[in-house]
């Protein structure tokens, strides 16, 4: 697997209200091409936050791959904009398992292929028992990514995506659109062996039917988001026991379905609650 670097920021020179003309940095978003097996699958627009993630989580959340070991190497070169997967085995039927395509709400024109929308009756998500989240608990999370240095803070215009365990951040994704941020997660957590059970996933943006079906393929049963949440994403959440969080930012948040994970604390005062410590681990 490459290890493929390219600048996220770009400088341009814009002119303001007052008149002036200054310099200002914007997000570098850029095509990358998904070549399996030297066919072309998909053109994703990215950040290119760790593009060979991002092709692994995006594989493993169309479930065109089931396992890491599926997947013998993946090469990104930026000089052609492409990322080329080869797998150890081929893959069984591409042509006609990406042939229905839902175009979904995404930024980036985010894409769902027909068997990634029909799966949902082989999830599990751990009990309310083995998985919650306290009041305490939520507002450390958003203490942790409201203090962080980012690529949104610095020119705005990205998603931002993070998964935690307890208070601890594992990984934070940024990309112009938050599909590709989790996807990337996704990849991560696949890369790492890491399991969801037990982990809290955030993202920056709305939770629509896409959101909520790849949080769940990841197992993770909590989810937090500074956006709302559409119709559909209630109604899938409901249906695989997952917690939906909404509207959460500083002190404000609304639990939209799972109330039997989370343990609110109605009278906590902001000043009983003791900061988090945020361990990043971006590679």
């Amino acid at each position: 697997m490459t290890h493929a670097g390219v600048a996220l920021l770009r400088d341009i020179e814009i002119l303001d209200q007052h008149g002036v003309r200054r310099s200002i940095q914007i997000p570098a978003e850029r095509p990358l091409t998904v070549f399996i097996d030297k066919r072309e699958l998909v053109t994703l627009m990215t950040l290119g936050v760790r593009p060979e993630l991002l092709v692994l989580g995006y594989l493993l959340n169309q479930r065109l791959i089931a396992k890491l070991e599926d997947v013998t190497s993946i090469t990104v070169d930026w000089e052609v904009n492409a990322a080329a997967v080869t797998t150890s085995a081929g893959i069984a039927d591409l042509e006609s398992r990406t042939a229905h395509r839902t175009v979904t709400t995404g930024c980036g024109q985010g894409t769902v292929f027909g068997d990634a929308m029909t799966a949902l009756g082989d999830i599990q998500l751990p009990d309310a028992r083995s998985a919650r989240i306290t009041q305490t608990q939520l507002y450390g999370l958003l203490d942790t990514l409201r203090q962080r240095d980012s690529v949104h803070r610095r020119a705005g215009s990205v998603h931002g995506c993070a998964l935690f365990e307890g208070k601890r951040m594992l990984v934070f994704v940024e990309d112009v659109g938050r599909h590709n941020a989790i996807d990337t997660i996704a990849g991560w957590m696949l890369m790492h062996g890491v399991t969801g059970a037990n982990k809290v996933f955030f993202t920056t943006g709305r939770l629509t039917s896409e959101m909520v079906i790849k949080a769940a393929q990841m197992g993770v049963p909590i989810v937090v988001s500074r956006n709302g949440v559409t119709a559909m994403g209630h109604d899938l959440a409901s249906q695989l026991g997952m917690t939906l969080f909404g509207r959460a930012a500083n002190r404000h948040f609304l639990c939209y379905t799972g109330f039997d994970r989370f343990d609110a604390e109605p009278d906590l005062q902001p000043q009983a609650l003791h900061q988090p410590e945020a361990h990043a681990i971006v590679g």
